[in-house]
């Protein structure tokens, strides 16, 4: 059998906010490296995550479109590939690809070396999100634990 490379292996449910508090690109990014930087395998010394998640998006932003972004970046301060969720209830102007602000935000950070499982995870959450059903099942969930049990349902289909 294919080793399937699961969302929810990599996400715990400390690293994942229902209430992102931020208004805007610069301070979500802020806080997204925040909450994954709570994870051991993360060390956001010196904002290292934020600065390496500003330096992906100027490349083009990761708001992919249907109110979803997925910033993400390969850096040393990751031990292991590591995946935090956060939900904010106010729309933000990510300059996503559809112009749409973005309300639900996967915020990866991945060892330079790891690119595989980095890709394959990537590819996997970009195909999920697309269901609509799928993001509004992610937009009721009251508790980190449902966000998990949520996509782990999702990935088990």
């Amino acid at each position: 059998m294919i080793n399937i490379v699961k969302i929810t292996d990599y996400m715990s449910e400390d690293l994942i906010s229902l209430n992102l508090k931020s208004k805007n690109k610069e301070d979500v990014l802020m806080e997204l490296a925040e909450l994954i930087g709570l994870s051991p395998d993360v060390s956001n010394a010196g904002n290292a995550i934020y600065k390496a998640l500003v330096e992906r998006e100027k490349l083009g932003s990761t708001g992919i479109g249907k109110g979803v972004a997925i910033p993400h970046a390969k850096t040393d301060a990751a031990e292991k590939l590591t995946i935090a969720f956060g939900i904010s209830n106010e729309k933000i102007d990510f300059k996503a690809l559809d112009n749409e602000n973005v309300n639900l935000f996967f915020v990866f950070a991945s060892p330079i070396k790891d690119s595989q499982v980095y890709l394959k995870v990537l590819a996997r959450i970009s195909r999920l999100i697309r269901e609509e059903s799928f993001r509004n099942e992610l937009l009721s969930c009251k508790t980190p634990g449902e966000v998990l049990e949520c996509i782990n349902k999702k990935e088990s289909i």
